[in-house]
């Protein structure tokens, strides 16, 4: 028989090659299920603020902005932010609330 590309082999699986690829199938499912399992329960660090921590998502030249201040950093920004005008400053003040550095 010529050879093909669509005739790789002789058509049949051994019961090894068999096992092999449902071992392979099963690892790759279960690391799947795994991975959505820790993405759906997982703790999101940066979904608000709150306990001295500031954080903010703001528009950017690339779609959106990631701001997280904790601690004297946090104090700082919205200290600047309070008295500031502009984008940043009207998102920051809620948060600063939220974070308990605002009055």
């Amino acid at each position: 028989m010529p050879y093909g590309k669509t005739n790789l082999g002789s058509g049949t699986v051994s019961a090894r090659q068999k096992r092999v690829l449902a071992i392979a199938g099963s690892v790759i499912v279960l690391t799947l299920a795994g991975v959505g399992v820790w993405a759906a329960v997982a703790p999101d660090t940066y979904a608000g603020s709150g306990a001295g921590c500031v954080n903010l998502t703001v528009p950017s030249s690339t779609g959106g902005a990631t701001i997280h201040y904790c601690g004297a950093q946090a104090r700082s920004f919205c200290h600047s932010e309070l008295t500031a005008n502009g984008q940043i400053a009207l998102r920051a003040r809620p948060a600063c609330r939220e974070a308990g550095l605002a009055p």
